[in-house]
C-alpha cells in the first residue's frame, strides 16, 4: 500500500498482522506512522494497494476489529487529561460502569493506581502504553491493537515491546509502528525481539518493503 502523490505521505509497503503476533512497522517521520496505522485499521483508503482481513477488503471489520492506540492528533489523549479520567472514557467504551469504584479497581489491575491524578503528559512511557493498551483490548470485539509512535514519549523501547509481545502472547494481534532508532535499540536489547516479528520500512529506499521474521 502507498499513500500521496508518489508515496510522499506513506511509501510503498507491505505489512502482515496475525493474532498471536507482535510486529513492529519502522516508519520515519512525523506523519507516516499516523497515516499507516489509519490504513491499516481501515480509517484511510491507500492510493494503492489494498487491506485486508481474512483476505477479504472490509474496512468495516478493521475498524470494528482493531483499535488504533494513541495515534497523534488522532486517538492520543490531550496530555493534560488525569490517567483516571482517560480509565473512565475507556470503561464507558467498553460498556462497563465508568464510576470511580471501577475506575479504581481498573488501575489497580493494571498496577498503577497511585498515577490515578497524573496527567498523561506527565505519565511514564511503559505506564502509558500499558494503560491505553489494556483499556483498548477491553472494547467489545477488539481482536487486535495498532500502537502508534510510543518512541515519541521517550524511555527505552525495549520496554513497550515487551508490553506488545505480552498482550500477542495472550492472543492479541499487534503491531507496533515507530522509528528506526527503536527498532535498533530493541534490537541491541537483552533478549532482543523475543517472539516477535518485524516489518521493517527500508529507510534508504523508501519505495519498497522489507519484512524479516526474527526468532
Amino acid at each position: 500500500m502507498s499513500k500521496g502523490p508518489g508515496g510522499r505521505a506513506l511509501p510503498s509497503t507491505s505489512v502482515h498482522l496475525s493474532s498471536g503476533t507482535a510486529v513492529f512497522a519502522g516508519v520515519e517521520t512525523a506523519q507516516r506512522p499516523t497515516v499507516l496505522g489509519l490504513i491499516v485499521t481501515g480509517r484511510m483508503r491507500p492510493d494503492t494497494g489494498e487491506v485486508t482481513i481474512d483476505g477479504v477488503p472490509d474496512a468495516r471489520a478493521l475498524r470494528r476489529r482493531l483499535a488504533l492506540v494513541d495515534a497523534p492528533d488522532v486517538s492520543e489523549p490531550h496530555g493534560d487529561v488525569r490517567l483516571a479520567d482517560v480509565v473512565a472514557e475507556e470503561l464507558m467504551f467498553a460498556g462497563r460502569s465508568r464510576g470511580p469504584v471501577s475506575v479504581r479497581r481498573e488501575l489497580e489491575r493494571l498496577a498503577i493506581a497511585e498515577r490515578a491524578r497524573t496527567p498523561m503528559a506527565d505519565l511514564a512511557p511503559g505506564a502509558r502504553v500499558r494503560a491505553l493498551c489494556e483499556l483498548a483490548l477491553e472494547r467489545p470485539g477488539t481482536e487486535g491493537l495498532v500502537l502508534v509512535s510510543p518512541d515519541r514519549h521517550g524511555g527505552d523501547p525495549a520496554e513497550w515491546w515487551e508490553i506488545a509481545c505480552e498482550l500477542a502472547e495472550r492472543g492479541a494481534a499487534i503491531l507496533v509502528i515507530a522509528g528506526l532508532a527503536a527498532r535498533a535499540a530493541i534490537a541491541a536489547a537483552p533478549g532482543g525481539w523475543g517472539t516477535g516479528e518485524v516489518a521493517r520500512l527500508d529507510a534508504e529506499h523508501p519505495a519498497h518493503a522489507q519484512g524479516e521474521e526474527l526468532s
